[in-house]
């Protein structure tokens, strides 16, 4: 056999590969949890969490009598629940600026270039990233929001405020916490692929987050204030505080928030996919 018959036959091998989509997955499993920034930012989502859980709960032990409208200890559950899940609005930064960050670098370094050479398919490669980036911040927020109950659970025992994780008032609101840090970040992801910026991305996100709210809530106007419980973080939140699954007065109730909350990821992701196939890389 010849050098050229063996190349002639190398090059066949290769053009027969393709990666396929668990392959993709696994090329953004490997490549998210080696960079620094992930495991940096998923430890400060715990550290921040767990302090958080533990402040909210020594406070609620010093409350002065009289102070509060209501004894700690009058609703238990809802006492746990506040502190396990004090931290869930910071970590929801944490979570949005890894998100852009997810797809933004690999624009800044010029890796884009040969993810989409390896994937063609470019939709292929932004929905592995989207599975790896949801099913890891899910995790992690899910440990968090369990260590924040835990510390919370410690603390407040010593003044008889308890209640197991088993009960639905503490399980659901934490499992809520854990999924809408997931569903913010990959409403980061998009952003960061429409703007193919990190500064330009993180400033969007922390504004939807962050600003938005402030401004809706200083404008003197009836449309501004029924517009707040439809933006990102107050549907968000209510996924994980509200009391009732259906509308109940003034609250929206879980599912339509969670519904709401999922046109904020879901119409900026389709936008994203749109673009991320017209657009040179």
């Amino acid at each position: 056999m010849t050098t050229t018959t063996i190349l002639d036959s190398r090059t066949d091998d290769l053009g027969d590969a393709r990666l396929t989509f668990p392959g993709t997955l696994r090329a953004e499993w490997i490549k998210l949890r080696s960079l620094r920034s992930t495991v940096w930012s998923y430890a400060l989502l715990i550290a921040i969490s767990v302090g958080l859980s533990a402040l909210v709960a020594v406070a609620l032990l010093n409350i002065p009598e009289g102070v509060a409208a209501e004894a700690p200890g009058a609703d238990p559950v809802q006492t746990i629940v506040g502190a396990a899940v004090a931290g869930v609005a910071f970590g929801q930064l944490i979570a949005g600026i890894l998100g852009v960050l997810v797809i933004s670098g690999e624009y800044t370094t010029g890796m884009v270039r040969s993810t989409f050479l390896a994937v063609p398919g470019r939709i292929s490669a932004l929905a592995a990233k989207g599975i790896v980036l949801f099913t890891l911040t899910f995790a992690v927020g899910l440990v968090a929001n369990v260590a924040g109950y835990l510390v919370a659970s410690l603390l407040l025992s010593q003044d008889d405020i308890a209640a197991p994780i088993t009960d639905p008032g503490i399980f659901w609101p934490l499992l809520g916490a854990a999924l809408y840090l997931a569903m913010v970040s990959l409403f980061a992801l998009a952003v960061g692929t429409l703007i193919r910026s990190s500064a330009g991305g993180i400033a969007v996100v922390v504004g939807v987050l962050l600003i938005l709210p402030t401004i809706l809530g200083l404008v003197p106007a009836d449309w501004a204030r029924d517009a707040v419980p439809y933006l990102l973080s107050s549907a968000g939140t209510g996924i994980y505080t509200s009391a009732a699954l259906a509308p109940e007065g003034e609250a929206l109730g879980m599912w339509l928030n969670l519904l709401v909350t999922g046109l904020w990821v879901a119409v900026p992701t389709a936008a994203a996919a749109i673009l991320l196939r017209t657009r040179d890389a």
